[in-house]
């Protein structure tokens, strides 16, 4: 029998090749928009992939079951209450789909979203019972899904909690999860946990979530931790749900001066290289999104609009390449280009420059004490200020900075603090673009850290 587990790490997603060498055929669960390692992985093991399995209308990353069948042949299969509009065969409950010796059983599990769907694998020459439940994205290792991207999230939250309970919890507890998101995911909870795998009964006895048996109890607790809505995940979906698509995005090299040009055409400007280089010399007006640390696309998605063109800005040529692979992934398609030869070249060619003053936490508190009436503003989200934020700090969600928050004085220093300091660099330049004059990005540490250091903090 063939399993393999593809992650799509920047996102946090996983898909899977399934299928039985001795029958020579395949399927792939939740393809990326990338599947060249689908391809790869097929030919290396002397199999054809026959069909496309979907767990549901996915609402953070571009599928690519259209690029799949494209380049195979296969067939989609996705449950009926999908209803996308491309060629698929529906199916229903119990729905069987055999590949040689494995069998692949549909478990309608709605609640993440209506047409949601695991899939158990029988090993048939090995047992009858399910050996594994690829569960998509209602069971994860260490939480749930989260309710509110397709209908009323309390809705939602109940068809969770008894797709769990009716579904996944009578599996064997020998039974291997391996879910469609790992940590990181926009799709899940906070407990989310990086590992990718686990079993029904490790899950069942160790994840805090299973153990809430009340559905009204489980309804209020999966609300009460729910974090913000991804915003674009409206236009993923209907990108999912067909026409199918099946074309990348070329991306060109633009010199400097093409870039200044987009710039000043109102193109976003995204700086993906660490947020060290990106404090030490950046075009004016640039979006600090590192693409070295995991969730690029995420981020990306806060800020970008779809309507709206957007020019990468790297080390070199190959930082702008893939940041380009990341944004189709997330549904972005209006991509003008990247800077040749990466920001070297801007600065060869003696284009102007803007700079981020970058404070250690440690010396930040040197420099409240001297000046009072420094401005601090903490980028966190709004479950982390209220457990507790440095008195006088102002608030805004670092993806919610379109403009100035009120109360802020532009002509001001304004200090950039969340937890760590990550989130801080895109703030920071988010503030610089609404027209503050000095930003100070908080560095080597955060809000919990300022607590750590004997410093007041309050609780909302």
């Amino acid at each position: 029998m063939i399993f393999r587990q593809i992650t799509h790490d920047d996102l946090g997603c996983a898909s899977y090749l399934i299928g039985d060498e001795h029958a020579g055929a395949a399927a792939v669960v939740d393809p990326r928009f990338e599947i060249d390692v689908y391809l790869e992985l097929a030919r290396y093991m002397g199999v054809h992939i026959e069909h496309v399995l979907e767990t549901h209308d996915h609402a953070d990353h571009v599928s690519g079951h259209g690029r799949l069948a494209a380049a195979t042949g296969a067939t989609i299969h996705v449950h009926r209450q999908a209803a996308p509009d491309y060629e698929h065969e529906p199916f229903d409950d119990g729905w069987e789909l055999q590949l040689g010796t494995l069998t692949v059983r549909a478990l309608h599990t709605p609640g993440h979203r209506p047409e949601h769907t695991a899939f158990a694998l029988v090993d048939t020459a090995r047992g009858p019972e399910p050996w594994a439940v690829l569960s998509g994205d209602t069971l994860f290792v260490g939480d749930v899904a989260r309710p509110d991207l397709a209908i009323e999230k309390s809705e939602g939250a109940r068809g969770i909690h008894r797709s769990l309970t009716e579904k996944l919890l009578t599996l064997p507890d020998t039974c291997e999860v391996w879910p469609g998101h790992l940590g990181g995911s926009m799709c899940g909870g906070p407990g989310m946990d990086m590992k990718i795998s686990s079993t029904i009964g490790y899950e069942r006895a160790h994840n805090p979530v299973l153990r809430i048996t009340d559905e009204d109890e489980f309804v209020a607790q999966s609300l009460a931790k729910l974090g913000p809505q991804p915003p674009n995940f409206r236009n993923i979906v209907a990108l999912n749900r067909g026409p199918l698509l099946t074309a990348g995005v070329e991306v060109l090299p633009l010199a400097p001066r093409q870039v200044g040009q987009q710039r000043a055409a109102g193109a976003l400007v995204v700086d993906v290289r660490t947020d060290l280089q990106f404090d030490e010399a950046h075009i004016p007006g640039a979006v600090c999104i590192p693409m070295l640390r995991a969730g690029f696309g995420s981020k990306l998605a806060w800020v970008a609009d779809h309507d709206q063109d957007i020019v990468f800005v790297g080390r070199d040529d190959e930082d702008g390449r893939h940041a380009a692979t990341l944004a189709v992934a997330i549904g972005l398609r209006r991509l003008t280009g990247f800077l040749a030869g990466g920001m070297t070249s801007w600065r060869q060619e003696g284009n102007p420059t803007d700079t981020t003053a970058r404070v250690e936490l440690e010396d930040l508190a040197a420099r409240v004490d001297a000046d009072p009436g420094l401005q601090l503003l903490d980028v966190r989200e709004q479950a982390e200020w209220d457990a507790g934020h440095i008195p006088g700090a102002a608030f805004r969600p670092w993806h919610d900075i379109d403009a100035l928050p009120g109360g802020l004085d532009p002509a001001r220093p304004i200090a950039v603090l969340c937890g760590s300091g990550q989130r801080a660099a895109t703030a920071a330049s988010l503030l610089r673009r609404a027209g503050a004059r000095e930003v100070l990005h908080v560095v080597g540490g955060g809000v919990p850290a300022w607590g750590r250091l004997g410093r007041p903090l309050e609780v909302a």
